[in-house]
C-alpha cells in the first residue's frame, strides 16, 4: 500500500501540532512507522488520504458499534444541527435521552451528561469524595480513567505505598490520594482498605479492562470489590466509557450481575461524537450542585447534536433485540478464527473476549492484569500490527488496547481477516 499522502500530512502536523496528534496512541509510536490519516468511513471501513481501505477493528475506539455513518445517526445530527448547535441552555431532548439510558441500565436513577469519558470519571471521583467525605481512591495498575491528575499514577513499592505521578504536572499531593491495587487482586484490595482504614472513598475500575488489552474480570473478582466497598463505607465506581451499551444493553452491570455505585459512560452514549455520563441512585446524585453541594459544570454538556447523536444510537440498541447476540457471535467467531490460524502456525498467544471486545496478546500464559499484559512480545505484535495494515485491516496500533467489533463486519470481512491473520502468521 501506499501512504505518500498520510506521510506527508503527518509531517505536516508536526509543525502545529504536538507529536502531530491529538492523542498520543494515533502517533504509533508504540508501533513505529507514519500514522494513516483517515479520510472517510462507512460501515465496517475506513478510507484514508491515500484511497486505501481498511476493515476497522477500531471503531474509533468503541462508539461505532452499528458502524461508521450511520444512517439514522447522521441523519439526527443533521437535522438537529439545523435548528443550532448549541444554546447552553435546558433542552426536552436531554431529559428524553436520561429517561432512556435510565431505563436501560440497572440501579442508577439519574444521570448527568458530560464532554468526554475524562470528565465523567473525574466528575464521578469528586461525587465519590463528597458523598463519603473521604479523600483516597483506589485504581488498579493498567486500568485508564481518563488524563485527570488522580488517574495518572504509577504502583509504588508496596501495598500501602502512596501512587507517585506518572507524568510530569501531576503533583506529589494529589498522587498521594491515589492507591494501586493489582487488577484481579481482591487480597491487595483488601490490604489497602486495612491500611488506610475509614480514609478511602471509592474504588474505580474498568469491570471489563480495555486499556491493557481486554481483559476479563475473574470469577467473584466484581463482587468482590462490590462487598468490600460495602463493609468499608466506600463507593463502588465502573468505569463503563468502553464497556456501557456495548457488552450489554446494561452494561457491564446487566452481564455480570453486579451493582456497582456510581457507573460512568462514553463512547456509544454519544453516537460517535463527544460525550460522556456519570449515573447513579438518588441518594448519591442528588449531593450534585444545584441540588447539593459537589460542584460538576460544564458549558457543551447535554450538547444538542451529541444529544441527537445519542439518543438515537440508544434508540437502535434498545429496540433491537438480537444487536448483542449479533455482536457476541460474529467475535465469537473471529476469535475461533484467530485462534485456528495461530494454533496452526506455533505462534505463542493468549486470545481474551469479552462479547464483543477482543485482544491478542503475543504470550502462551494467561494474561489477566497488568503484569502478565506485559509479558507479550511487542516485537511480534509490531510486526503483526503492520503486516495487516498492509493487508488492509486496520487493528489497533498499540499491544495494550483491545480491538472492538461492529456489527457493520460481515462474515466474508471475518474470513478475509482470519486469511490475512493466516499469511502473517506464516511471516511471523
Amino acid at each position: 500500500m501506499l501512504y505518500q499522502r498520510s506521510s506527508q500530512l503527518f509531517i505536516e502536523a508536526n509543525e502545529v501540532i504536538p507529536g502531530g496528534v491529538n492523542s498520543p496512541v494515533r502517533a504509533f509510536k508504540g508501533v513505529g512507522g507514519f500514522p494513516i490519516f483517515i479520510k472517510e468511513a462507512k460501515g465496517a471501513y475506513l478510507y484514508d488520504e491515500d484511497g486505501n481501505k481498511y476493515i476497522d477493528y477500531i471503531n474509533s475506539w468503541g462508539p461505532m458499534i452499528l458502524g461508521h455513518a450511520h444512517e439514522p445517526v447522521i441523519n439526527a445530527i443533521i437535522e438537529k444541527a439545523k435548528k443550532g448547535t448549541s444554546f447552553g441552555t435546558p433542552t426536552e431532548l436531554e431529559t428524553k435521552i436520561a429517561e432512556l439510558a435510565v431505563s436501560m441500565v440497572p440501579n442508577i436513577d439519574k444521570i448527568r451528561f458530560v464532554n468526554s469519558g475524562t470528565e465523567a470519571c473525574m466528575s464521578a471521583i469528586r461525587l465519590a469524595r463528597g458523598y463519603t467525605k473521604r479523600d483516597k481512591i483506589i485504581k488498579f495498575s493498567g486500568c485508564y480513567h481518563g488524563h485527570s491528575d488522580s488517574f495518572l499514577i504509577a504502583a509504588g513499592s508496596g501495598l500501602s505505598t502512596f501512587g507517585v505521578p506518572n507524568s510530569p504536572g501531576v503533583t506529589e499531593g494529589t498522587a498521594k490520594d491515589t492507591l494501586l491495587a493489582k487488577y484481579n487482586d481482591l487480597e491487595n484490595v483488601k490490604a489497602l482498605f486495612e491500611a488506610n482504614k475509614n480514609e478511602i472513598a471509592a474504588i474505580i475500575v474498568e469491570p471489563v479492562a480495555g486499556n491493557m488489552g481486554c481483559i476479563p474480570p475473574k470469577s467473584g473478582f466484581l463482587s468482590g470489590l462490590k462487598q468490600l466497598c460495602s463493609e468499608n463505607g466506600a463507593v463502588l465506581v465502573f468505569d463503563e466509557v468502553m464497556t456501557g451499551f456495548r457488552l450489554a444493553k446494561g452494561g457491564v452491570q446487566e452481564l455480570f450481575d453486579v451493582d456497582a455505585d456510581i457507573v460512568c459512560f462514553g463512547k456509544v452514549i454519544g453516537g460517535g461524537l463527544p460525550v460522556g455520563a456519570f449515573a447513579a441512585r438518588n441518594e448519591i446524585m442528588n449531593m450534585l450542585s444545584p441540588l447539593g453541594p459537589v460542584y460538576q459544570a460544564g458549558t457543551l454538556s447535554g450538547n444538542p447534536l451529541a444529544m441527537a447523536a445519542g439518543y438515537q444510537m440508544l434508540l437502535e440498541l434498545n429496540s433491537d433485540q438480537e444487536i448483542f447476540k449479533r455482536l457476541e457471535e460474529k467475535t465469537a467467531y473471529l476469535e475461533k478464527g484467530i485462534d485456528k490460524v495461530l494454533s496452526e502456525n506455533n505462534i505463542a498467544f493468549t486470545i481474551n473476549r469479552v462479547g464483543s471486545m477482543i485482544s491478542v496478546h503475543f504470550d502462551k500464559n494467561e494474561v489477566y492484569d497488568f503484569e502478565t499484559a506485559k509479558n507479550g512480545d511487542n516485537d511480534t505484535f509490531k510486526k503483526f500490527f503492520h503486516e495487516l495494515l498492509k493487508r488492509g485491516i486496520y487493528i489497533a496500533p498499540s499491544a495494550y488496547e483491545t480491538w472492538f467489533i461492529t456489527d457493520a463486519l460481515t462474515y466474508e470481512d471475518l474470513d478475509y481477516t482470519i486469511k490475512c491473520i493466516n499469511e502473517v502468521a506464516k511471516i511471523l
